[in-house]
């Protein structure tokens, strides 16, 4: 579903670029979650900000496709009307737009990219409101600017709230679970294990196993130095949580 080859990513002004990301290979079959962990610095989020076509990330050489579509070429909401959503780890704020007219249109923006049928008024308020329910979040909320004033944990709520609403075809979660509670994590594995089925893919990124014990991962991926040091099954997240990420480091 997705895959990543030989992928080099500079990062920086065009006279002082860095390499953050050297030669990173990868391959996330559909219906299966993938787990990304590292440590600071090793380039998790220049990954996932690459493939969603933020400004500023250059990809100098390799590829991802998205179910067999070059989406390097895409601009960002080609991507997004692709399939693809990224979880941000800080979600931003849009003052003075509410969020269920900012929600709506997205997805009618994304369906009439896909030659879908607008939801209407009606279907958009009650599926929100089901959806709204799900992550916790309640209807004064959804009538509010979008983000503005939202606690670290409402938003990563929202953010939730809009993946469970796009039903994206792949979804990367950069450290969706920085600064939750419990009950907020379990949250996010609901979402997530309530979307999870043959036709959708899943690249987790987190430093931590906890969120893994709410989304039990396929695979499991060690990220440092700009490339993959290591991979295996869900019981490496546990092995990285007891013997950390120095080991990896020097090898890479």
């Amino acid at each position: 579903m997705l895959k990543i080859d030989n992928l080099h990513v500079a990062v920086g002004a065009e006279d002082n670029k860095s390499e953050i990301i050297k030669g990173l290979s990868l391959e996330v079959p559909a219906g299966e979650v993938h787990a990304i962990m590292g440590p600071n610095g090793s380039g998790k989020s220049t990954l996932s900000y690459t493939a969603a076509g933020r400004d500023g990330y250059e990809a100098t050489r390799g590829s991802i496709t998205l179910e067999g579509a070059d989406i390097l070429d895409m601009d960002p909401d080609e991507r997004a009307a692709k399939g693809l959503f990224l979880s941000f780890q800080h979600p931003m704020e849009i003052p003075g737009v509410q969020t269920m007219h900012f929600i709506r249109t997205a997805m009618n923006s994304q369906r009439k990219a896909r030659g879908e049928d607008e939801v209407s008024a009606a279907d958009f308020i009650k599926l929100i409101r089901e959806k709204a329910k799900l992550v916790g979040l309640d209807d004064a909320k959804l009538k509010r600017p979008f983000n503005v004033g939202f606690s670290g944990g409402e938003k990563k709520r929202m953010e939730m709230l809009q993946m469970a609403m796009f039903e994206p075809t792949f979804s990367i979660m950069d450290e969706t679970d920085s600064g939750l509670d419990i009950d907020a994590l379990k949250m996010v594995g609901d979402v997530v294990n309530a979307l999870r089925g043959p036709g959708r893919g899943f690249l987790v990124i987190t430093h931590y196993q906890r969120l893994l014990e709410y989304i039990k991962p396929d695979r499991v991926h060690v990220l440092a130095g700009g490339r993959i040091v290591k991979s295996g099954g869900a019981n490496l997240a546990a092995e990285l949580e007891k013997s950390g990420y120095d080991q990896f480091v020097e090898a890479a």
